[in-house]
C-alpha cells in the first residue's frame, strides 16, 4: 500500500515550471486562504482541515490524519501522523492559484502535491 508520505508533497511529480502559481510567503496570507476551508486531493482520498491555530486533522486512504503546523521563514512546516504512524517533519513551499494550493516539500526543492480548497 502507498506509504502516507504521499500526503503533503510526495503525491505528484514536481511541476514547478511556469504555471501561474504564486508563492505564499506570509503566514497571514496562508491563513486567509485556508481558514474555514478543507484541502482535498481526491486521487488519494485526502481531506484535511488545516486550522489557523496550528492543527491538522482529516483522513487519507480512509485512515485518520493528525498533526500540527507552524509558519517558519516563509515555509509551512508540519509534523503529522497517519494511522498513528509518524510522518517526518518537513517544511514546504506553499503556492496558490485560484482554489488550489501546491505544497512542495524540502522548502520547494522536493516533490509537490496540489490540493483543492473546498
Amino acid at each position: 500500500m502507498l506509504r502516507f508520505a504521499l500526503l503533503f508533497c510526495l503525491a505528484l511529480p514536481n511541476a514547478a515550471a511556469a504555471d501561474s502559481f504564486t508563492p505564499v510567503r506570509e503566514q497571514s496570507a496562508f491563513v486567509a486562504l485556508i481558514e474555514g476551508r478543507n484541502l482535498r486531493l481526491s486521487t488519494f482520498g485526502i481531506r484535511l482541515s488545516v486550522t489557523p491555530d496550528g492543527r491538522i486533522a482529516g483522513e487519507a486512504l480512509g485512515s485518520e490524519v493528525t498533526g500540527t503546523w507552524k509558519w517558519r521563514d516563509g515555509f509551512f512546516c508540519r509534523d503529522m501522523a497517519w494511522r498513528g504512524r509518524p510522518i517526518p517533519f518537513n517544511c514546504q513551499l506553499v503556492e496558490a492559484r485560484g482554489d488550489q494550493l501546491r505544497f512542495t516539500s524540502d522548502k520547494g526543492q522536493g516533490q509537490s502535491a496540489r490540493f483543492r480548497l473546498d
